[in-house]
């Protein structure tokens, strides 16, 4: 027996692009807030860690499914999350 796997309609396809590029948009906020003061002391390196292994391991999950919302969004978080575990370890 198949599965029907229906697809959302156009318009909330695009709505999620959005959500999941805005959302990953706090990794960019604290990156700024690092590299302009050159300080990362307050930032904790685990938690940036595990949310860039949270937003490459959904990255890797879109590739799977060949689901370019996904593939875009974690994109984003990954070089956002990355972008913060750097400015950590520079600033530390």
């Amino acid at each position: 027996m198949s599965e029907s796997n229906p697809r959302p309609p156009r318009w909330f396809q695009w709505y999620m692009y959005l959500v999941g590029i805005g959302g990953n948009m706090f990794f960019y906020i604290q990156s700024w807030e690092i590299f302009t003061r050159r300080s990362a002391g307050d930032v904790s390196l685990v938690a940036f860690s595990v949310a860039l292994w949270a937003v490459a391991s959904w990255f890797v999950y879109g590739l799977f499914l060949r689901n370019p919302v996904l593939i875009i969004a974690n994109i984003v978080g990954m070089l956002g999350a990355a972008s913060v575990v750097a400015g950590k370890l520079m600033y530390g």
